[in-house]
């Protein structure tokens, strides 16, 4: 008898985990949906007259965030992104003069540079993933001030010829399925989960973990590196302020799409697409109310410990790597 009770005890636990999970995953999706028709009422449709607008700036938010996805899964930090995407976009800016392809591909390996830094120190030197990537945001960040302070690094006027729907979407895309492809059907995406589910297991199980890691970094840079390309195609020049606070947005962003901190194996791809949706609608929403930068941070800050509340799986977030 005591044993049947038992049985019904934790079966009816379980259950009721199993509906907390489900709500769990539901909630990002249910927050974006509900956030645009409440933005869309209080600005009487304005919402959804500039949806071409709010697309047009998720681009460079939503293919920066694969990235840091990734290395969010193996439970790293980086906020180096916006430093990647400052110095990514000057590189475009300068080779655009000379061939749009070799701009792209600079772009790309100068965010795969950084990157390297930033897994050099991590894996090497066996410094936390945070501590690395805020001194190379900060390093970066002085050498975009240095080389943008006097005025902005303007690229060739052949770049707006690419700042089209077609082609904008189309490397979105690309990236998204690749990425996605990777993350769930090969070796590698399994691999992140499992570092970020437990590092000494997965190299007990025979998994070469610093070189995932270090890879990771680099592959994150480079795919900053490629959205740098977008942000030029858009914008035509690369200010001092280039990139800044991206780190910021694709954290928040992250976090609002149902991302556990921690990383592991509860992570779940679309947590980039809902999420980088979700932070650019209630942006936008906010900027149409015509809020006070200083207000909008105190609602941006509030829904931000919601959401890390909600997400964080505190039995696994005790260590930081």
């Amino acid at each position: 008898m005591a044993n049947t009770d038992k049985q019904v005890t934790k079966d009816s636990a379980l259950k009721k985990q199993t509906i907390i999970n489900m709500l769990r995953s539901a909630l990002p999706i249910i927050g974006l949906v509900v956030v645009f028709i409440v933005f869309n009422t209080l600005t009487k449709g304005n919402m959804w007259t500039s949806r071409k607008l709010i697309l047009n700036q998720v681009y460079v938010v939503l293919i920066s965030t694969v990235g840091v996805f990734f290395i969010m899964t193996m439970g790293g930090l980086d906020f180096s992104q916006g430093s990647i995407m400052g110095m990514a976009s000057i590189v475009v800016c300068m080779l655009s003069k000379v061939n749009i392809v070799l701009a792209i591909v600079g772009g790309v390996l100068a965010g795969a540079a950084i990157g390297a830094v930033n897994g050099f120190f991590y894996v090497n030197r066996k410094i936390k993933s945070f501590i690395v990537t805020i001194c190379t945001m900060f390093l970066f960040r002085g050498f975009i001030k240095y080389m943008a302070s006097n005025s902005p690094v303007a690229a060739s006027m052949k770049v707006y010829d690419y700042d089209t729907l077609g082609i904008k979407l189309g490397i979105t895309l690309a990236v998204l399925a690749v990425s996605f492809l990777v993350f769930r059907f090969t070796k590698f995406g399994i691999h992140l989960k499992a570092i970020g589910a437990g590092e000494k297991a997965t190299k007990f199980a025979g998994v070469r973990t610093d070189r995932v890691k270090f890879l990771i970094y680099v592959l994150a840079g480079a795919i900053t590196g490629l959205a740098a390309f977008v942000n030029i195609v858009k914008n035509g020049s690369a200010t001092a302020n280039v990139g800044n606070q991206l780190e910021t947005q694709i954290l928040i962003a992250l976090v609002l799409g149902g991302m556990p901190i921690s990383g592991g194996a509860k992570v779940r791809f679309e947590n980039i697409i809902v999420g980088s949706l979700l932070y650019i609608v209630l942006n936008n929403g906010l900027i149409m109310m015509g809020l006070t930068t200083q207000a909008m941070q105190l609602i941006q800050g509030v829904i931000f410990l919601i959401f890390v509340a909600l997400f964080a799986d505190r039995q696994s977030l005790s260590v930081i790597k």
